[in-house]
């Protein structure tokens, strides 16, 4: 199977550590969350992904808002420069150590954070890197 991830969950991924909007949300998540840390492959779609889908039924969903587009616009520029490689749709993704090992020290340092700006879980993405990545829940704290 693969996971449909929008752009800048690249970098959520990064330091989700069992916490969000509401608990199909989070629960959903853990399930990516092990999926993701099998090594299971990543498509980047456009829209809402696989990690929005249990938000998709309330009245006003945020996963269509354009400042949500503009995140993952914003993401995959930061992450492609990272990487330097394309990330766009349909890029295909393989989630493995040493791939989360360079984004994760390219989001300590600040460089793919850009998408971040005024994102709601900001602080909790902070302490999480300032706690060593303690209790993130894909792949684990990098060696």
């Amino acid at each position: 199977m693969t996971i449909r991830l929008r752009a800048h969950h690249l970098l959520c991924m990064l330091t989700y550590v069992g916490k969000g909007y509401t608990p199909a949300f989070t629960a959903g998540y853990d399930r990516i969350a092990e999926r993701l840390s099998r090594g299971e492959e990543i498509v980047i779609v456009e829209g809402p992904d696989d990690v929005c889908a249990p938000l998709l039924g309330e009245a006003e969903p945020h996963c269509f808002n354009e400042s949500v587009l503009e995140r993952d616009w914003q993401a995959a520029r930061d992450v492609g420069d990272l990487l330097g490689r394309r990330i766009g749709v349909g890029e295909r993704i393989a989630p493995d150590a040493l791939l989360l090992a360079r984004l994760r020290s390219g989001f300590a340092a600040g460089l793919t954070r850009t998408a971040c700006t005024g994102c709601e879980w900001t602080g909790l993405c902070g302490a999480v890197v300032a706690n060593g990545w303690s209790g993130v829940k894909v792949g684990g704290p990098p060696c």
